[in-house]
């Protein structure tokens, strides 16, 4: 299980360091691909092809099944974890999300989203201020 929320900073190269408590789950290569609000989401491979089979299975007849796709599948590469705990992020992937310097490492259960900083703190204290109202909208969902 992936949780949790971590600062790190991309080196010089472009390199992340994957926390430690995140290396087990992932082992030493993930996929990294465009997610959602500006962030990126990597995941372990097996979590990935699952990922991967839902969206080969979406209808080609749907337009927003065909744009997510193309976001999610085009965007993806493999990247190798290092001894050390890092990864090499693309620079197409660093420059859709914004990464230059400070970033936030998150946890969401069967993927890491790695956001921009600046990026992180504005959309979760929105989603903070606006939780009740979220939750609101999940009418299948209890706490």
């Amino acid at each position: 299980m992936l949780i949790g929320e971590y600062k790190h900073s991309l080196d010089g190269k472009g390199r992340i360091s994957v926390p430690a408590k995140f290396r087990s789950e992932l082992g030493s290569s993930a996929i990294v691909t465009k997610g959602l609000e500006g962030c990126l989401f990597m995941y372990p491979k097996s979590q990935w092809e699952l990922m991967a089979n839902r969206l080969a299975n979406m209808p080609v007849s749907s337009a927003n099944a065909r744009a997510f796709s193309r976001l999610m599948l085009s965007g993806a590469m493999e990247v190798e974890i290092d001894r050390l705990g890092r990864a090499l992020l693309p620079g197409y992937l660093r420059e859709y999300a914004g990464l230059e310097g400070e970033t936030v490492v998150t946890g969401v259960y069967n993927r890491v989203e790695i956001w921009d900083k600046k990026s992180w703190t504005e959309y979760s204290k929105n989603a903070e201020k606006n939780s009740a109202d979220i939750a609101e909208t999940l009418t299948e969902w209890e706490v």
